[in-house]
């Protein structure tokens, strides 16, 4: 089954826990520190699989987390690195942050890799900590949680050449005799409800992929009819070929019928109309056909190739796939281009390194330098405890407490850690 849109959820291994040890050797009673690292986490990776066509697979797992680095260990031994997660995604994927829209990625390359959240380094072992000042540290740091976010994943197909046109012109019975796909064939408007893909062989060797675009409608541009749905997979194909009914049962107009296709396309994208279009003239065994591909002829002023065809009849399809051929060869051959809309990039460094706000007499800290500290601290370690209030005073929450009022005694929270505060003297 088709699905282009997907919603899920990725972690980042958590770094493994630093260990307090100490020498214990023959004659020697008073070791020193030899608590080793902990490892890294493994890393989400998202890689582009030309052998996939749909987000699928998504559909029925939305969690996925990568593996933790091992704690480290005695006589100074580091815990190993987490292994790296993979996740294969078909070219054509755009990333998303779920919580803000921004783009973060746009994977269109051939085996195209992209670290979307990173593993947390591991904690450091008591080893790490010895110094002159302090010749038998007893703290030692827990792992770094690995970065955790909700993905959108939107998929924009990757083909060589894009039909559109309105409902029931006859696409999906064109795509079925120039290529293997067997889409579902109706005789009544939005039959196909989802973009398939074709492989057209040529009469000299040469391949290509073309996509069938279910049938667009007036307004599409603002989300008629699924149209963003439908629009988003003409964005990355090379040619289009329009395909019109040349004899409509409705009382519609073949000059209208191509007018409003073409004016949805540059409402949605105007550079849209700058690729090169083929137009289909479909349906030319029925009566009234020769009159309305005439009037058309005349209408576009040998703007745009026309071809007349019949896809039940199979008259004229040859014709087009031989041009169709010709066309992408002369077109310029490069990978798919990403996007117009730009890809946002957050570093951290840029953000204030934490916000204080109060939750009636509670002040309640938060940033993601001020967590990291918090997640990588042991609070069973009483040392390790007075570095992380150590840590706190130097990067100036003490002195913003106070500034805001806070008194000794107040409680302060970070996450859902509660302490005490206390006033220097």
């Amino acid at each position: 089954m088709f699905f282009d849109h997907a919603k899920i959820c990725i972690k980042g291994g958590d770094g493994g826990n630093g260990v307090v040890a100490f020498r214990r050797e023959k004659y020697v009673p008073y070791g020193g520190p030899s608590g080793g690292d902990g490892g890294k986490g493994g890393d989400v990776i998202l890689v582009t699989d030309p052998g996939l066509r749909t987000l699928a697979d998504f559909r029925y797992k939305r969690h996925y987390k990568a593996e933790r680095g091992q704690h480290g260990q005695g006589k100074n031994m580091h815990g190993s690195g987490g292994e790296d997660l993979v996740i294969r995604v078909p070219p054509g994927t755009i990333l998303r942050d779920a919580e803000t829209g921004e783009m973060i990625a746009d994977l269109v390359g051939f085996e195209e890799r992209f670290v979307v959240a990173k593993g947390g380094r591991g904690g450091r072992g008591n080893a790490r900590f010895s110094s002159a000042q302090n010749r038998v540290p007893e703290l030692a740091e827990n792992g770094e949680p690995g970065q955790e976010r909700w993905l959108e994943l939107e998929l924009r197909l990757l083909a060589d050449v894009g039909l559109i046109g309105l409902p029931n012109a006859g696409k999906s019975t064109l795509i079925s005799i120039i290529s293997a796909a067997k889409p579902k064939i109706a005789d009544y408007p939005f039959t196909t409800l989802v973009p398939n893909l074709g492989v057209v062989q040529g009469q000299n060797g040469e391949s290509f992929v073309v996509a069938d675009i279910p049938g667009l409608i007036e307004g599409a541009h603002q989300g008629a009819g699924l149209g963003h749905d439908f629009l988003q997979h003409i964005e990355r194909t090379k040619l289009l070929i329009h395909v019109l009914d040349a004899a409509p049962t409705d009382g519609r107009d073949i000059v209208q019928d191509f007018s409003i296709i073409n004016k949805e396309l540059e409402l949605y994208n105007p550079k849209l109309l700058d690729r090169p279009q083929l137009v289909a003239v479909n349906k030319m065994d029925l009566t009234q056909a020769k009159e309305n591909l005439q009037r058309l002829i005349d209408h576009l002023a040998e703007q745009h190739e026309v071809f007349p065809i019949s896809a039940a009849t199979g008259q004229g399809v040859e014709i087009l796939m031989q041009r169709v051929a010709e066309v992408l060869a002369l077109l310029p051959d490069e990978e798919p281009g990403p996007v117009t809309e730009p890809v946002i990039h957050r570093m951290i460094e840029g953000k204030e390194r934490f916000t204080i706000g109060r939750e009636g007499p509670v002040f309640i800290v938060a940033g993601k330098e001020v967590e990291r500290h918090l997640a990588m601290t042991n609070f069973d370690n009483e040392a390790a405890v007075k570095r992380f209030a150590k840590i706190l005073k130097m990067i100036g929450v003490d002195r913003a407490l106070k500034d805001l009022g806070a008194k000794s005694g107040d409680m302060v929270r970070i996450k859902k850690m509660e302490f005490e505060y206390l006033e220097e003297e």
